[in-house]
């Protein structure tokens, strides 16, 4: 399938409704706003609390929806009957992240039957401006079991 082509609904219901059962994710407001093969983009909204000393959004926050962010990407592309795990990701913050909402696309740049390797990046968007304020590389595994 080729990354951002259109998704059978059955594939979108299952990644959303795993997505809904994120706790972190409900916890920080998050939400997914777009779904396509191999490509998710997940939005924080701002919220004081989701900020640290200078009021920008905190790193934290922005690495959560990025490996996030990822993980769905490739959980996409995976079978039914498959979970997705992250092995681990490397975010460069590149700006100060503020603005009214952050936007995080993970996208699959190598598929593979086991290890899937996303790029990441996030934006805020204040104004509806954009500024990048990090980009990553995440390595994520697949194993047997629903997510």
């Amino acid at each position: 399938m080729e990354i951002g082509a259109e998704l059978d609904e059955n594939i979108i219901r299952r990644v959303r409704d795993s997505f809904n059962r994120q706790g972190l994710m409900a916890h920080l407001g998050a939400q997914m706003t777009g779904i396509r093969a191999g490509q998710v983009t997940l939005t924080l909204p701002f919220r004081p609390e989701l900020t640290q000393q200078h009021g920008y959004f905190h790193a934290g926050g922005s690495s959560a929806i990025a490996d996030t962010a990822g993980g769905y990407a490739a959980y996409t592309l995976f079978p039914e009957g498959s979970a997705v795990l992250t092995v681990e990701f490397k975010l460069n913050l590149i700006n100060p992240a503020r603005g009214e909402r952050l936007e995080a696309m993970g996208r699959v740049i190598k598929p593979g039957r086991t290890l899937t390797v996303c790029q990441l990046d996030v934006w805020a968007v204040d104004n509806g401006q954009q500024v990048h304020v990090a980009t990553g590389m995440q390595t994520l595994i697949r194993v047997q079991g629903e997510a």
